[in-house]
């Protein structure tokens, strides 16, 4: 029996049989990211996609989307930002513009630029938009990604290995 998936505000999603488990045709538990990066494709938001497309094997995928365009159905929206106040103002335009019913509110990733705290204007603004987002996920400042080729390489960096564990476990909830 094939079975479709809508997935809740947190993550969790539900079957059209209510269940409560979402389950590909084959019976199998799986997991989907749309992730959107807010800045352009660049190995911050390479190295998420990466973070969330089936590290362990669990079966989970993560695609990557452009702004604006329609997600999939059954995907929990993710979007990736860097900890700049530019990249605050492009996570606002695009949850200025997020439909209030029909989709699931999207997760927040932000990925330190450097290693400092976000500025004043960049910690209001997250502030602001937080009753918005389904959650907010820090990630620290990553030096591997500086220094990799292809952002799967980057994954073997132990820091990077952490931040990837970090992301998973609250994207996952308990």
């Amino acid at each position: 029996m094939l079975r479709t998936t809508a997935v809740s505000p947190r993550g969790s999603g539900a079957t059209s049989d209510g269940t409560g488990s979402p389950e590909d045709h084959q019976g199998t538990a799986r997991r989907g990211y749309g992730v959107i990066p807010v800045h352009g494709y660049d190995i911050g938001a390479a190295a998420v996609l990466c973070m969330l497309d089936s590290v362990d094997g669990d079966g989970s995928r993560a695609r990557g989307l452009h702004p604006g365009e329609p997600i999939p159905f059954g995907l929990q929206p993710v979007l990736v930002s860097p900890t700049t106040v530019y990249g605050t103002v492009l996570v606002e335009t695009i949850l200025r513009g997020w439909p209030p019913a029909g989709l699931p509110r999207p997760w927040l990733v932000l990925l330190a630029d450097i290693p400092a705290k976000p500025a004043s204007a960049a910690r209001y603004r997250l502030r602001v938009l937080s009753s918005r987002l389904a959650g907010t996920v820090a990630l620290p400042y990553l030096p591997a990604l500086r220094a990799v080729e292809r952002p799967e390489d980057a994954l073997n960096d132990p820091t990077v290995a952490r931040a990837a564990a970090q992301l998973r476990r609250q994207l996952e909830g308990p």
